[in-house]
């Protein structure tokens, strides 16, 4: 059950292509230029002269305030910026409405609750998988790409340990609104809210646009052995908004799941817990396949607590 509704001639299966092809442009488009914007504020707002930004961009540990403008680079460039493209998508290149009216009346707290119960499963699950994709090893005339892979993943990891090695509660905060907040509304509006709709609307099947969907929000990380994990992640938030109709539950678990991840970042630099980025041995075997089954019996609970929602021309009225 999802919302999205448009009129518009380049919306329909003929000119799928095209319609993606427009979508990339716009996308990359916004992003370039709310980076730029988010890079000529930082001189003012940190003091790091002009001449200096290349190198800022490049290597922000050499900064005392690199950590700062890198998040207000991501912030602007990724989280805002997927906002403003699946706004410009849908307004002006599908003519299309979100039914916001409608999907915030679709959101329950009952359905909130369900929704934490099956993230904690998923969560569990997708550890394993984690582990999993970690370890795989390819042929071995593949060996120059697998090199590739890993020192990719490498530098991808230290910039993510730089970026969460927070000092103090004002930068966990700019974290948390950066990496948890407007990254987790930013990509949900954009793949949940318009791309799985519009490839439900091409494919007619629900299933294929939301693993679809999934493999693009899991392959635009450029995170090769975070690949599958992400593929799951996708999948569960994509489902949330299949079974409810509503993008604010998607939503809501995405800033969940990586706010959840920031927290416990901090939560052991200052020693309250012991928890690893890199560490994929954290959860056995069977915490995992028990996540598995915590998911599939929330996602059943979820999709039938949801299919007593009303019909949507009920919740139009008034709109």
């Amino acid at each position: 059950m999802q919302i999205y509704k448009t009129q518009a001639p380049i919306a329909t299966s003929k000119y799928w292509l095209l319609s993606f092809f427009i979508m990339f442009l716009i996308t990359i488009g916004v992003m370039a230029l709310l980076q730029g914007l988010a890079v000529l504020l930082i001189p003012p707002l940190y003091g790091i002269a002009l001449d200096e930004l290349a190198a800022l961009l490049t290597n922000p540990q050499n900064y005392e305030k690199g950590r700062q403008a890198f998040l207000l680079v991501q912030g602007f460039g990724t989280g805002f910026a997927f906002i403003v493209a699946a706004i410009l998508i849908a307004k002006l290149v599908d003519k299309a409405k979100f039914g916001m009216q409608q999907q915030i009346l679709r959101y329950k707290f009952s359905g909130l609750l369900i929704m934490i119960f099956l993230m904690v499963g998923a969560m569990l699950f997708n550890s394993l998988l984690i582990e999993l994709n970690m370890s795989i090893q390819l042929p071995e005339f593949l060996s120059g790409v697998e090199q590739w892979m890993r020192t990719k993943e490498d530098e991808l990891m230290e910039m993510t340990r730089f970026l969460t090695d927070f000092e103090g509660l004002g930068e966990l905060l700019a974290g948390i609104l950066v990496i948890g907040v407007l990254a987790g509304l930013g990509e949900e509006v954009f793949f949940r809210g318009v791309i799985q709709p519009k490839i439900q609307i091409y494919t007619g099947n629900p299933h294929i646009a939301v693993w679809l969907t999934a493999f693009i929000f899991s392959a635009i990380h450029m995170q090769f052995y975070g690949f599958f994990p992400r593929i799951l992640l996708g999948a569960v938030f994509g489902y949330l908004y299949v079974f409810s109709g509503s993008l604010v539950y998607p939503v809501i678990a995405h800033i969940l799941n990586n706010t959840f991840t920031v927290v416990l970042i901090y939560l052991n630099k200052l020693g309250k817990i012991n928890f690893d980025l890199e560490d994929t041995g954290q959860i056995s075997f069977i915490y995992a396949f028990g996540g598995l089954i915590l998911m599939l019996i929330g996602f059943k609970v979820f999709k039938d607590h949801h299919n007593t929602n009303k019909e949507d021309e009920e919740l139009a009225k008034g709109i």
